[in-house]
């Protein structure tokens, strides 16, 4: 398992909520540069040393080692600067607000919903706090297939425990909620090994709501650290601006070419943006950065751009129970397994991790199959409701090879994402799983998220259910919220579309930072995985650039 954690119930102390002031809402009258590019009445150019687009993990991050260093930094982001006065804690305005296509992102087929960040501080400010360091299994697998040799475990804790203690990521001491404390419940009678999740928050009020934007800012997202600190640094952050085109001349980026969109944050508002920079970091995620890229007709000499992007495909199994479970209220997720991943070898049948989600009204209503009289009578249960997920780890096997990232008509991106045998195995496995673990903690029925499933009754309908339910797009709910690759990391070019120091094949000042860089996905919940290797990355970039060294590892 990731962290060899025991959980003592008995001995399990709440932290103290603490209320933290609105760091955005005193920067901005401490004069911070932030620029609305809604507002802009004429076209606009500006230059930097760096500009980097995309504010979430791996922009926040470099945005904060470069400003550090010395460097003139220009941070460009498509969504909107929000911050804890405007996180009500309701969906309804969450997720238009702050998320891609107001969280119904979906894949070429619809068959999966990908929910990702589209706001200041990207998917840190709307995440659930989970910090994983890499797995060590996928760190040997990236060695040994495309030639990674300095991604060791080794040589990347320095940088992990630099960014845990940046961010204070620690193990949450306060009693898990009734959602995470079933997933225990069941897996010990099963003998199913759980640890804690380690979380990045500070002074947590364990309200529940992370997916809508931390209200308290406990929550160490970039949109309150990094960021911020940047803006102190004299950064400069231009909102509601969508990096459109990349302009090369020789083996260099020339300019980046801007759209400013409309005080809605969706169409363009017809003025026109031009940077200049020295350098140039992509980190838009890993749909948008491999898009921006092909929007671009950046180098491509083997036709590896956009391919190989990879989810952790995601099914989640639904369990009624006799007690109230409010799984809407305390910390999202506290508690997992990694049983099924240590137990699969990596390149073998599609391992899963197991962990318990926050449920609210509009999230799993929508997730929940079914429709009129069935539908709503599920949801009148609200209160007893309890969810597992499965997160499956792709990439590995012969038969996951993952999506590609193409253009519409208009540039805009989508991910094509066949679901392969192979994936549909482990998705069969984990609904097993899961409902096993449910009905061991008391569950009296449970239903998997799956268009022919019924409410299951025992163990053994279950399993003869699950395990007869025909696997196919459009019938079984698949989702995701963590998107990876499409930019591998190699310095052979046929492998990889990045260098193994992030910068981009055949462009001397442009470099990748974020999860679009793993050449498979990680099989852990992938933010700490982003922080700790950009910080690296961006630290060896400061340097190459002649900046002043930061105080950061070796």
């Amino acid at each position: 398992m990731s962290d060899n954690i025991s959980i003592r119930m008995s001995e399990a102390v709440a932290p103290t909520p603490t209320v933290i002031p609105d760091p955005i809402q005193a920067g901005l009258q401490r004069g911070w540069q932030v620029v609305d590019a809604s507002r802009l009445e004429h076209d606009a150019s500006y230059e930097a040393d760096v500009a980097i687009v995309g504010s979430g993990a791996g922009g926040g991050v470099t945005a904060e080692i470069l400003a550090q260093a010395g460097l003139k930094v220009l941070i460009i982001e498509e969504g909107m600067l929000k911050s804890s006065r405007d996180f009500k804690m309701r969906e309804a305005e969450a997720y238009p607000s702050l998320y891609q296509e107001s969280a119904a992102r979906k894949t070429k087929d619809k068959g999966i919903n990908i929910l990702q960040g589209r706001t200041v501080g990207g998917s840190t400010t709307v995440n659930w706090t989970s910090s994983f360091r890499t797995p060590e299994t996928t760190l040997a697998f990236w060695q040994k297939q495309y030639g990674l040799k300095d991604y060791s475990s080794a040589a990347l804790a320095p940088w992990f425990e630099l960014m845990e203690q940046r961010l204070n990521v620690s193990t949450w001491m306060a009693a898990p909620n009734e959602n995470n404390a079933l997933l225990k419940t069941g897996a010990d009678k099963l003998g199913i090994p759980v640890a804690a999740i380690r979380r990045n928050v500070r002074g947590c009020w364990n309200l529940g709501y992370c997916g809508m934007g931390c209200p308290t800012n406990a929550k160490q997202s970039m949109l309150v650290t990094t960021i911020p600190a940047a803006l102190d640094l004299g950064a400069t952050l231009l909102t509601r601006a969508r990096a459109e085109q990349l302009v090369f001349r020789g083996d260099a980026v020339d300019h980046l070419q801007v759209t400013a969109l409309d005080a809605a944050g969706q169409a363009p508002s017809g003025r026109r943006l031009s940077v200049r920079a020295r350098h140039y970091v992509l980190a838009g995620g890993a749909i948008n950065t491999p898009a921006l890229l092909l929007r671009s007709n950046a180098p491509n000499p083997h036709g590896l751009l956009g391919t190989r992007t990879f989810l952790h495909p995601t099914v989640i199994s639904a369990g009624l129970y006799e007690q109230e479970v409010k799984g809407y209220q305390g910390a999202p997720q506290t508690l997992y397994s990694d049983h099924f991943l240590g137990t699969q070898a990596i390149d073998g049948p599609v391992g899963y991790k197991l962990e318990a989600p926050p449920l609210h009204p509009v999230l799993l209503s929508t997730t929940m199959q079914g429709f009129g009289q069935g539908h709503a009578e599920v949801m009148r249960q609200f209160p007893h409701a309890h969810a597992l997920l499965a997160l499956l780890r792709d990439g590995f096997h012969p038969d996951s090879p993952g999506g590609s990232v193409s253009l519409r008509a208009d540039g805009s991106p989508v991910l094509d994402y066949p679901i392969t045998p192979a994936i549909w195995d482990g998705v069969k496995r984990a609904l097993l799983t899961m409902a096993e673990i449910q009905f061991a903690s008391g569950a009296r029925t449970v239903q998997p998220t799956h268009e022919t499933a019924p409410a299951y009754t025992s163990w053994a309908q279950a399993k003869a259910g699950i395990a007869a339910l025909p696997y196919e797009t459009g019938l079984c709910r698949v989702v995701s919220a963590h998107v990876m690759g499409g930019c591998a990391l190699s310095d052979d070019e046929r492998l990889g579309v990045v260098a193994a120091n992030g910068r981009y094949h055949g462009v001397r000042n442009l470099s990748v930072h974020d999860g679009s860089l793993f050449p498979t996905s990680i099989g852990a919940n992938p933010q700490l995985s982003i922080y700790g290797i950009t910080a690296r990355l961006a630290t060896q970039l400061a340097a190459s650039l002649g900046a002043k060294a930061a105080p950061l590892p070796a």
